[in-house]
């Protein structure tokens, strides 16, 4: 059975098991050795090898052999052993090689060393057990980084190679450890390598199949991939940067090579000429360019005219002959690290002065650099710019300054001094408006000699604009219920100011709700969780909108969130159950009562329609009040109980509705005499004896009264008799028991007129009957007797009343019954109490439905499968709520 047992296990798990014996096989004494291969990762219970098997031990003897682990807590962590068959399985906890060898880098394998012992003492024998794991393909490569970055010079030569270092790694071995790598893109100039070191470890190269230039495409950015051996092979990825580095492959280039400067004679010194620039397409030190002028510009040229090596900026240096025409070719080169310079040419021509052309000379107030005056747009009119002096005029000529150029500037001749004028502003500036002006200060005397001063003016932007929203008040429509994080709207507000000024952020409003959220940068509104209309229908706040100027400016905008109703609230009736209390007959088409019903949803979804599912061929509902009638009058001694099934359906889409159970209680109402079931006619008589005693029950009296309480209490009496002396026969009150009072003397037939009366309000009802004696020994001749037996007019009127508790026949007088005046007393505390429950149960109905917004759902009845078919088709109408 071991055999089988095994060999069948063999065959399900197909594990591979390598049995090596160390001693001769008789020998017991000594240790073997047995070898079993698994791979790792495998389930709970796999069946890895049967030692007693392996060892060929016979399982036959007695006692039985016994095998157990030297170390359990070490080895049944991994694996447990059956003490009884010697077979091994894995146990709970999954073998991972890599975790179990961490250092098993190299290949040389990784297994669990176990010790068995055989037992008994007579069959003992120690078993070294190694149990081989071998690798599977488990681990996928893994980067040690996110991103790899390659650093490629732009000149790098076609097929040059650059290691990616960060390589990937894999734990598993061999075949199962990295194998290759690729690229996802290689945008079609570089490609990629693998090369493997004497230690096995591969390692990726970069290689460059094209050439490369940095003022194209400065970096490229694609996914290095590592992939294994495996079947199927797993991969890994990280982010490959390829930096291509700058080298000094351009020069500087004018892009003006030739100026043309023209000058009067009389110009000033350090009056502005003329700027030269030249550019780079490289970066840092490679881009750097400085001017100078080359050998052939003479030395006095240079000093006569003075070149800035950093901006190009070329100056007049040196005074001027006015009364001589000169002209000057400046050769500037632009110098570039390893370059050959740029060239480019300045031709001067100076203009000779004849008879004293005026000579302006500028002083400037506002802040000027290079011909650029610079002036804040917050200030006022009238502010001062720049004095310009007027010279070299004889005291003969007359000189006129103007300006030529658009804006509100002004020059004029400053107080009473001659030959200076002061150039103004006229009005406030607005860089929103304007952000420079290009002027023109004319000068000439009389003879038409003309000199011109070019002159620009810059506006300074200040923070004097603030934010200004597209619109003041944004109103939003949102359906209830909504998803959380859902985007409302993105507000907008614009900043006419430049820079950091014109920057808006957006803020909320100290009164907004914390369910909405505004993107700082983008304005984006949204509200981060499910809103309910039923709690909150308007949403108000206000939305800031702040620039980053100095001081900051902001305006404010108003939100309106209006949540629109969905039909998420089913009707709900203010009480679970409604019980109204009705007295019979009451007319059809009156009141019985009126269910209130209320929906929390709004417009169409909170339109209601009532119906009533059962009984609605004796009972009607009004569905604008929720009124309940009857058809037709009810009629308790029919059935005194009615319960309804009332539905209300809201008009959403789809409906929701909700059931509520009516009870009708019918009132009972006077409206039944007592009806006499004994005797059972006018003409009955019955025999009795001459000898009968007085005090003795000679019959009774027997009614019953279809009405309830006071209305059903039926009283006996006598009102009329014929024959014998008045007070022969007493009739009992509540039980109708006729006695006999006095002897009958007299043989023949004697008639008693008995009033059933009950104790009804407002006024009693009641029936009469013939009691018949006939006092004879015998009957016979019946047919005689019935001629005697007397109509009610035949028989007399007792004369006298008697006394209280036995009514003996006498004329009909209510006060003589004493229980009367206790049974209205009890009616009326009965009607007093019933009445005072009802309005009591109102109260508590009312009570609850204030305190609780949602009354529990009621109980609904099964329905017929076209219920529900024939309440969508009824009209719904609106139910106030009442």
């Amino acid at each position: 059975m071991v055999g089988r047992k095994h060999s069948k296990r063999g065959e399900i798990w197909s594990f591979f098991i390598l049995l090596l014996y160390t001693g001769p096989h008789p020998c017991f004494s000594q240790a073997r050795e047995v070898i079993y291969r698994i791979k790792e990762g495998l389930p709970k219970g796999t069946f890895i090898g049967a030692i007693g098997v392996d060892l060929k031990l016979d399982f036959t003897v007695d006692p039985p052999y016994l095998f157990s682990l030297a170390q359990k807590r070490v080895s049944e962590q991994y694996v447990t052993l059956n003490n009884s068959t010697g077979e091994f399985f894995t146990s709970a906890a999954e073998i991972d090689r890599e975790t179990l060898c961490p250092d098993n880098s190299d290949g040389r394998g990784c297994f669990l060393s176990l010790d068995v012992f055989v037992l008994p003492q007579q069959y003992f024998q120690l078993v070294k057990v190694k149990v081989f794991i071998e690798d599977v393909n488990d681990n996928r490569p893994k980067f040690p980084v996110d991103e790899v970055s390659v650093s490629i010079p732009e000149n790098a030569p076609v097929n040059s190679r650059y290691a990616v270092e960060h390589s990937a790694v894999d734990p598993d071995l061999g075949l199962h450890g990295v194998q290759t790598y690729w690229l996802v893109n290689d945008f079609g100039v570089f490609a990629l390598d693998v090369e493997e070191n004497d230690g096995g470890e591969r390692t990726p190269f970069l290689i460059v199949t094209e050439y490369l230039d940095r003022e194209t495409q400065a970096e490229y950015v694609t996914d290095i991939i590592a992939e294994d051996g495996g079947t199927p092979p797993l991969l890994g990825a990280t982010t490959l940067r390829i930096l291509i580095l700058d080298v000094n492959d351009n020069c500087p280039q004018f892009r003006d090579s030739h100026l043309n400067v023209t000058l009067h004679g009389n110009t000033t010194k350090g009056a502005y000429l003329a700027r030269l620039h030249a550019f780079d397409p490289d970066l840092g030190a490679n881009a750097q360019i400085s001017y100078a002028y080359s050998d052939r510009v003479p030395r006095e040229t240079r000093s006569l005219f003075h070149l800035n090596r950093t901006t190009g900026v070329i100056r007049l240096a040196g005074k001027l002959d006015p009364g001589a025409a000169m002209f000057y070719k400046l050769t500037v080169l632009a110098n570039g690290a390893a370059c050959i310079p740029a060239v480019a040419t300045v031709a001067v021509r100076i203009i000779k002065v004849l008879r004293g052309p005026p000579a302006v000379i500028a002083r400037y107030i506002a802040p000027e650099k290079d011909g650029v005056v610079s002036i804040k747009e917050s200030e006022p009119a009238f502010s001062p710019i720049a004095f310009f002096t007027v010279k070299n005029i004889d005291v003969s000529q007359r000189v006129e300054c103007h300006l030529e150029g658009a804006g509100p500037f002004r020059i004029g001749p400053y107080q009473l001094l001659r030959n200076e004028y002061l150039l103004e502003t006229t009005e406030p500036l607005d860089y929103e408006v304007t952000q420079e002006y290009k002027l023109i200060v004319v000068a000439e005397n009389g003879q038409g000699l003309v000199i011109k001063t070019f002159l620009e003016v810059q506006i300074l932007d200040e923070n004097d604009n603030a934010p200004v929203f597209e619109q003041s008040l944004v109103e939003l429509f949102l359906d209830e219920n909504n998803p959380p994080n859902t985007y409302l709207t993105q507000l907008r507000a614009t900043d006419r100011d430049s820079g950091s000024q014109g920057e808006v952020v957006y803020l909320l409003g100290g009164d907004a709700p914390g369910v909405f959220v505004l993107d700082s940068a983008t304005g984006i509104l949204t509200v981060t969780t499910s809103l309910d209309r039923e709690e909150k229908e308007t949403y108000r706040f206000v939305v800031r909108a702040v620039d980053q100027g100095t001081p900051r400016m902001e305006s404010i905008a108003t939100v309106a969130v209006s949540v629109q109703d969905r039909n998420d609230n089913s009707p709900r009736f203010i009480n679970k159950d409604f019980t109204f209390f009705v007295p019979e007959n009451f007319p059809g088409y009156g009141e019985i009562g009126v269910l209130s019903v209320m929906d929390a949803d709004a417009g169409k979804n909170a339109w209601v329609a009532l119906s009533i599912l059962n009984g609605s061929d004796i009972f009607m509902i009004d569905t604008g009040r929720g009124t309940l009638r009857a058809k037709t009058s009810l009629d308790r001694e029919q059935q005194g109980t009615y319960q309804l099934w009332i539905e209300a359906v809201d008009g959403g889409e789809p409906a929701l509705s909700s059931v509520t159970m009516v009870t009708v209680l019918l009132l009972d109402v006077n409206d039944n005499p007592p009806i006499v079931l004994f005797p059972q006619s006018n003409q009955s008589y019955m025999l009795v004896l001459p000898s009968t005693l007085p005090g003795t029950s000679i019959t009774e009296v027997y009614a019953v009264d279809n009405d309830t309480g006071m209305n059903a209490v039926i009283a006996y009496s006598i009102i009329k008799r014929k024959g014998g002396q008045p007070g022969s026969f007493a009739i009992n009150p509540e039980t109708g028991n006729i006695t006999l009072e006095r002897e009958l003397s007299n043989r023949g037939l004697y008639s008693l007129l008995v009033k059933v009366s009950d104790h009804g309000q407002p006024e009693p009802l009641y029936s009469t009957v013939m009691v018949n004696f006939f006092v004879n020994e015998t009957v016979s001749n019946e047919s005689y007797i019935r001629t005697l037996l007397p109509t009610e007019a035949d028989v007399e009127t007792e004369e006298r009343p008697w006394p209280v508790g036995r009514l003996k026949e006498g004329p009909e007088r209510y006060d003589m019954f004493p229980c009367k005046p206790a049974l209205i007393a009890l009616s009326v505390t009965c009607l007093g109490l019933l009445f005072s429950l009802v309005t009591l149960a109102a109260c508590v109905c009312l009570r609850r439905f204030q305190r609780q917004k949602t009354n529990s759902e009621v109980d609904v009845p099964l329905r017929r499968k076209n219920d529900s078919a024939l309440v969508k088709s009824k009209k719904l109408r609106q139910v106030s709520n009442i």
